[in-house]
C-alpha cells in the first residue's frame, strides 16, 4: 500500500531548501545582518543624548515666568510634553529629561521680580543635568543684567536631593528601531522578489505537478523567511547587549518577548511583499513599489529619533504607521519593563494593518 503523501513534510522540505538559498545569497545576508549592524555600531559608539535636552515643569503654569520663558528659548533646551506627575517622575528616573523645575515668584521689598527656582534631577540624567544648569545660569545672568541692578539680584536656585534612576542610553533607542526597520525591509523586499521570481521561472508551476497544496507552498517559503529574520534579530540583540549594554530589563524573558514581537511584525510586513510581488510587472518595478512602503516608515517611524521633533499634525500620521507601533512595543518591552500584554495599543494597530494588507494580498495574489 502506498504511503500517504505528507503535506507537512513537503512544506518543511520547501522551508529547508529556501532557507539554504537565503543563507547562500550574499545580498540577503549582507542586507539583513550588515545594514542594521553598521548603524548599531555607529550609534553605539556615540555618547550623549543629542543636541537638545528635555526639561519638565512641576507646574505647567510656570511657563508664564520670564525666567522659564528664557530657559525654553535656549537652543539646547526643550519642554517635555508630559504633564502627569507620575510620567514626569518616570522620565526623570530613566534619564529622558534633564531636570524637573518648579518656581516660586514674587517681588522684593524694593519692588523687583523675585524668583526661587527648585531643580530636581536623577542619577540617570548623566550629562543632561549640567547642560540644563549651564543654560539656566546663562538665562539668569541675562535676566539680572537686563532687569535688576547688581545689588538686587534676587534669583536663586535650589538643587533638590538627587533621586536614583536608570540611564536611557542611545543604544536603547537605536537598536529596536534598526531591528524593526530590518524586519520591515527584509520582509517586503524578500517576499516580493522571491514570489515574483518563482512565478517568472515557472517554479510555482512545477510545484503544481506535485501533490502539495498551494497554501503549503506559501507557508513553506514564508517560514524560511521568518526563521532567517528571527536569527538576524537574535544576533542584533545579542551584539547590542554584549558590546553596548543594550537594556533587557527582564533578561531572557525580555529577549523572548522581543522575538515574539519580531514574529508578529514580520507576519504583517510580509503581506506588503505578497501585494508587491503580484502587482509588479518586472523585477525593476519592485524596488520603487517597496520603497513606497519602507522609506516613509524609515523616516517617520521613530527609527533614528523620536517623532516629538515633528509638528503635531505629522505626529498623528506617524502614530498610524505599523513600523512606529512595532518600534514602540520593542522599546517598551526592552527598557520600560513592560510585557507583551501591556502593548495592546501597538499590537492592535499592527493587527488592523495585517487584516487590511492580507485582505488585499488574497485578492491580488497571482500564482502564474
Amino acid at each position: 500500500m502506498a504511503e500517504k503523501y505528507s503535506q507537512l513534510r513537503a512544506m518543511l522540505a520547501i522551508t529547508k531548501g529556501s532557507l539554504k538559498a537565503i543563507f547562500r545569497s550574499p545580498s540577503s545576508v549582507a542586507f539583513s545582518f550588515g545594514f542594521p549592524l553598521v548603524f548599531i555600531l555607529v550609534f553605539g559608539f556615540i555618547n550623549g543624548g543629542g543636541p537638545s535636552i528635555s526639561v519638565a515643569l512641576a507646574n505647567r503654569a510656570d511657563t508664564a515666568s520670564s525666567v522659564i520663558k528664557g530657559l525654553l528659548s535656549h537652543s539646547v533646551v526643550r519642554l517635555s510634553k508630559n504633564t502627569d506627575a507620575l510620567s514626569i517622575r518616570r522620565d526623570l528616573e530613566k534619564g529622558r529629561i534633564g531636570a524637573v523645575l518648579s518656581i516660586d515668584s514674587g517681588r522684593s521689598a524694593m519692588g523687583f521680580p523675585q524668583y526661587h527656582i527648585h531643580l530636581l534631577t536623577s542619577s540617570a540624567s548623566g550629562d543632561k543635568y549640567p547642560i540644563v544648569k549651564m543654560a539656566l545660569a546663562q538665562v539668569i545672568q541675562q535676566a539680572e543684567q537686563d532687569n535688576i541692578p547688581p545689588q538686587y539680584r534676587l534669583i536663586s536656585v535650589d538643587e533638590l536631593p538627587v533621586i536614583q534612576g536608570r540611564k536611557y542610553a542611545m543604544i536603547d533607542f537605536i537598536l529596536p528601531g534598526m531591528l524593526g526597520f530590518s524586519l520591515l525591509s527584509a520582509a517586503i523586499f524578500g517576499v516580493a522578489f522571491l514570489f515574483f521570481s518563482l512565478r517568472q521561472q515557472l517554479v510555482l508551476k512545477r510545484f503544481y505537478a506535485t501533490p502539495i497544496s498551494k497554501k503549503y507552498i506559501v507557508l513553506g517559503e514564508g517560514l524560511a523567511r521568518v526563521l532567517f529574520q528571527l536569527i538576524t534579530a537574535v544576533v542584533i540583540i545579542v551584539i547590542g547587549k554584549v558590546a553596548f549594554h543594550f537594556t533587557l530589563v527582564h533578561g531572557w524573558v525580555t529577549l523572548l518577548e522581543m522575538l515574539t514581537l519580531s514574529l508578529f511584525g514580520l507576519i504583517v510586513f510580509m503581506g506588503f511583499g505578497f501585494i508587491i510581488s503580484s502587482v509588479a510587472k518586472s523585477e525593476s518595478t519592485i524596488p520603487p513599489f517597496a520603497n513606497l512602503f519602507t522609506l516613509p516608515q524609515f523616516l517617520l517611524g521613530g527609527t533614528f529619533f523620536s517623532i516629538d521633533v515633528f509638528p503635531a499634525w505629522l505626529q498623528k500620521i506617524c502614530e498610524i504607521l505599523p513600523l512606529k507601533q512595532l518600534n514602540d512595543a520593542m522599546r517598551n518591552v526592552a527598557f520600560e519593563g513592560a510585557h507583551i500584554t501591556d502593548c495592546g495599543k501597538q499590537l492592535g494597530i499592527l493587527a488592523l494593518w495585517g487584516i487590511v494588507v492580507y485582505t488585499v494580498a488574497i485578492k491580488v495574489f497571482k500564482w502564474e
